[in-house]
């Protein structure tokens, strides 16, 4: 992953959904740190590596949501503590691409 974060600062002030097949969770925005390549997030169970995932983001100035799919890439922790978990976006649409660019920089103020 990238190493500049596009986000942490309340862009997205609504839960953020990441499904796999018999899982889905509901996140907090301030549990997801999203990068331009994917994301990292906690989550109370494990994933294995190279599951296929997909996250829907959804900003507060834009009333429908980012669809992206990505792939589980690490997966580290323990059920006591809880796991961190790292996904790859995978064959992002360049008009999602473009939707979390400008949310994240005008969020931000850097464009």
């Amino acid at each position: 992953m990238s190493a500049r974060k596009l986000e942490n600062v309340g862009s997205f002030q609504q839960q953020i959904t990441v499904e796999a097949r018999q899982t889905r969770l509901e996140l907090s925005p301030d549990s997801v740190v999203i990068h331009k390549s994917g994301v990292e997030f906690r989550s109370p169970v494990p994933f294995n590596l190279w599951t296929e995932m997909t996250i829907a983001l959804q900003s507060p100035r834009d009333e429908s949501p980012i669809q992206c799919s990505g792939v589980v890439i690490a997966c580290s922790g323990n059920k006591h503590v809880g796991y961190h978990v790292s996904l790859l976006f995978t064959g992002m649409s360049k008009q999602a691409q473009s939707r979390l660019n400008s949310m994240a920089y005008s969020e931000l103020g850097t464009g």
